[in-house]
């Protein structure tokens, strides 16, 4: 059966807006001059970086050359030329970038090590103990480079959700209800009754359990836009999420 003129129009408005995410963009670009490309893949790196020092750790190297490891790779990535060798055909930002560290990691980490990285393109350092201090507490068990890898590349994703949802809470003015509403999201434990904190915020239970409504609706919208900006196929969400919630759950 044919799509009736309503769903052809809303199929229509979808591609055209998951054109414009992160992932589809560098695809898009291919090896052109894109500023716009560039743009996003550096965010995409940005967002990414500590689930492949993770790997990269978990890989055995230790924590000096695993920084250096990873942030020379971004530097690579950035590069159009070497990114142009790197096959860019996988569907998923996630798929594609674990590929290109092997492939770095087996055929140019001695090559880089002897070359002097600049250009216009300015990648924060991350030569941060934090990190590794992380890494100390979130390494622990028999889990394997890539389960970690994935592991954390789901909570980064999370991470980035919950940035969106305070941003936009500041801009509302809503910001000490968020707060207080957050736990709803992560599953923290929480001291208080719907009643205790109904009381605490000014509202009714009834208006609070319609805030979290919300919040959790709000949530999954931008839960979904973020995953849109890592796979090249907008059928692809829905089973990318799966994914990564079932990652998150073993």
């Amino acid at each position: 059966m044919a799509p009736s003129g309503k769903e052809s129009e809303k199929a229509e408005t979808q591609r055209g807006v998951f054109a414009t995410t992160h992932w589809s963009v560098v695809l898009a670009a291919g090896d052109s001059e894109s500023p716009l490309a560039a743009e996003a893949l550096e965010k995409l790196c940005r967002t990414y970086w500590y689930p492949l020092y993770v790997y990269v750790r978990r890989r055995g190297y230790e924590a000096p050359d695993a920084q250096d490891l990873t942030q020379d790779f971004f530097y690579r990535l950035l590069d159009r030329d070497w990114l142009a060798q790197v096959d860019r055909r996988k569907g998923k930002f996630r798929s594609f970038l674990l590929v290109a560290m092997n492939h770095f990691l087996a055929n140019e980490w001695d090559r880089a090590k002897t070359v002097k990285r600049g250009g216009r393109i300015f990648f924060q350092a991350y030569q941060d103990d934090a990190y590794e201090e992380r890494f100390q507490e979130d390494a622990s068990g028999e889990r394997s480079p890539e389960q970690l890898y994935e592991q954390h590349w789901a909570l980064a994703l999370l991470e980035t959700v919950l940035v969106r949802l305070r941003e936009e809470a500041t801009t509302t003015g809503r910001l000490e209800q968020f707060n207080e509403l957050k736990g709803f999201l992560t599953g923290e434990k929480r001291s208080m009754t719907y009643a205790d904190l109904a009381a605490k915020l000014s509202a009714t239970e009834a208006a609070l359990k319609m805030a979290v409504q919300r919040l959790r609706r709000r949530y999954g919208e931008l839960l979904r836009e973020e995953i849109a900006n890592t796979v090249a196929d907008p059928n692809d969400v829905e089973d990318e999420l799966r994914h990564l919630m079932t990652v998150l759950s073993g």
